[in-house]
């Protein structure tokens, strides 16, 4: 099974909140309502630089994910 890159989640028990699930690595969930950002598996050893470089775009790529899964479900 191939995953995809992003999905969208929420939960009963935060009912305000949607979150954002990055499958590759580096695995992480960003939760919308604060912007706040788990991330999944320890990232010790990897380079900081570039892994912070690496975040900003995923991040970008997120938003767009979520603002294009938005307008199809309102359409």
């Amino acid at each position: 099974m191939q995953l995809p890159k992003f999905v969208l989640a929420d939960n009963s028990d935060f009912p305000e909140d949607i979150f954002i699930i990055h499958l590759d690595f580096p695995r992480f969930i960003i939760n919308l309502k604060d912007d706040e950002v788990e991330f999944l598996e320890d990232l010790e050893g990897e380079d900081e630089t570039e892994l912070e470089s690496e975040m900003e775009h995923l991040i970008t790529l997120a938003g767009e994910f979520y603002d294009k899964e938005m307008s199809e479900f309102e359409d």
